[in-house]
């Protein structure tokens, strides 16, 4: 499959680049390191996001060509699905976007949907951008200190700062080739991780709050409403990382993350330790992720969503 990406690059002149909503670091970093690596090579390349980009990722090289707005389909060659195991997750242009003559995704979820002709898919990888890595290798592209911070930044924050199982030796081997290119850790650890708008810091004092443990200690909940949003006068993007929080708590097993969405459904983000696998449960509900990191939406009242999620955890 690789081989074929490689030829559709080399065949095709116009690309669009896109991910999954409310992107994260290593949605970001991965499209525009891909970004970056096809403009090396004189290929016409931009990219797509609803969502644009968070403000924690906005230090990032190449932010600045992120849209929210993309040209006519047809003047495109191919299109790149980036990090994004199910088509819905690219938006409310995805039925448009998935129109163009090559879909190509690439991803290390352990679900991903049959939207692409072409799927580079390994669930071992620890993050898309790993894989961009090595796509960008084989095209014989240079790793330019652009794409190594991109790169760096998609690894980082998808490892959990190099510490979730994910993260292994041939992990750790890239993200030192990435620094060799040109990637500053502490710069970029400090923009993401020290550079918290107050606006989150806010949100994060009411949802801490909320926290729940449960089950002996094991499980461990926190959530945030609606309401919550409007009083700190935050945005769903400030509540990233907010469920590895409850993952540092000594004895807890599983955390689980609970947000109030728009529609009064619940988007759970959940973490594991361990052998328990919360890919699961959360495919369950028509989500997705890896073994100890997972998430899903659901209908109905908190109470009947929590008895639920419950349930499937103590069962297993």
């Amino acid at each position: 499959m690789l081989t074929r990406i490689i030829d559709i690059i080399a065949e095709c002149r116009n690309f669009l680049i896109t991910s999954h909503v409310r992107p994260d670091g290593d949605a970001i970093g991965s499209e525009l390191a891909l970004y970056f690596a096809l403009r090396n090579l004189g290929k016409d390349a931009s990219v797509y996001n609803q969502d644009g980009v968070p403000e924690t990722y906005q230090f990032l090289p190449g932010a600045g060509a992120v849209s929210r707005d993309f040209a006519p389909t047809e003047s495109y060659d191919a299109l790149f699905v980036l990090d994004c195991s199910d088509v819905n997750r690219i938006g409310k242009e995805s039925e448009k976007l998935t129109a163009i003559k090559y879909v190509i995704s690439i991803d290390h979820h352990v679900t991903d949907g049959d939207f692409s002709d072409i799927c580079l898919l390994d669930p071992g990888a620890s993050s898309t951008g790993e894989l961009v890595y090595k796509l960008i290798r084989e095209i014989n592209a240079d790793i330019t200190p652009e794409i190594a911070t991109n790169l760096y930044t998609a690894i980082l924050t998808d490892t959990g700062s190099f510490h979730y199982s994910n993260n292994g030796a041939d992990t750790l081997t890239i993200a030192s080739e990435l620094v060799r290119a040109g990637a500053k850790p502490s710069h970029i650890a400090e923009q993401i991780f020290e550079s918290n708008p107050p606006a989150k810091i806010r949100l994060f004092t009411k949802a801490v709050q909320t926290l729940k443990l449960e089950w002996e200690g094991r499980i461990g909940s926190i959530f945030v409403f609606r309401d919550m949003l409007r009083e700190a006068d935050a945005s769903l993007e400030h509540t990233e990382n907010f469920v590895d929080f409850v993952r540092a708590i000594k004895g807890v097993e599983v955390a689980l993350f609970y947000t109030e969405m728009e529609d009064f459904s619940y988007k759970v983000s959940m973490r594991s330790k361990g052998n328990i696998n919360v890919e699961k449960i959360a495919g369950r509900y028509g989500g997705g992720g890896h073994v100890n990191a997972a998430a899903c939406r659901i209908a109905g009242n908190l109470d009947d969503v929590r008895s639920r999620i419950m349930q499937d955890i103590v069962e297993g």
